[in-house]
């Protein structure tokens, strides 16, 4: 067993993590930039496309600020 403390968050990966939560609260808050048909795609209209492309960004950027923060060599 070692004697060392745990790694410690730096602010910056935390100022990061922040960034990657709050971004796509921000997108989904922009609802006219994004309230339109066109283009299509696959006969999709805008605003459904964009929407599920930003539910599988918004689990890409929940799981990078939780790797950004998560603590190695705790203990288990």
């Amino acid at each position: 067993m070692s004697d060392t403390s745990p790694a410690r968050v730096t602010a910056a990966r935390k100022a990061v993590a922040g960034v990657l939560l709050v971004a796509p609260f921000a997108v989904y808050l922009a609802v006219p930039s994004y309230a339109k048909e066109s283009p299509r795609l696959a006969g999709f209209p805008f605003f459904y496309w964009w929407q599920l492309v930003w539910v599988l960004l918004t689990g890409l950027c929940v799981g990078g600020a939780h790797l950004l923060t998560r603590r190695r060599g705790g203990a288990r």
